[in-house]
């Protein structure tokens, strides 16, 4: 499902706002909770799941182009991990 997707299913189940709206909606969301891991802050949605920002180490790695050994920056990355109510959902 995209982004576009979700606009348009939310849009079909409800009637009293406006596409436009609902995509209004949808970006406030997605940007607060963007916002939120950029400062580092854990993101928590109940029988979903939650996201947070984990810390990678630096490591020396390989360009795959040229075979030359490289290091490889520390580095933050997004991380999610899915609620149980989703677990189940999915497995089902």
């Amino acid at each position: 499902m995209t982004k576009s997707d979700l606009i348009d299913r939310l849009a079909s189940k409800v009637g009293n706002f406006s596409r436009k709206d609902i995509e209004v909606i949808v970006e406030t969301v997605f940007g607060s909770m963007a916002d939120s891991l950029a400062r580092g802050e854990k993101v928590e949605i109940r029988g979903f799941g939650s996201f947070k920002v984990k810390q990678r180490e630096g490591r020396n790695g390989r360009n795959p182009k040229s075979g030359e050994s490289i290091y490889i920056e520390p580095k933050k990355v997004p991380f999610f991990k899915a609620g149980k109510e989703l677990k189940e959902r999915v497995d089902k």
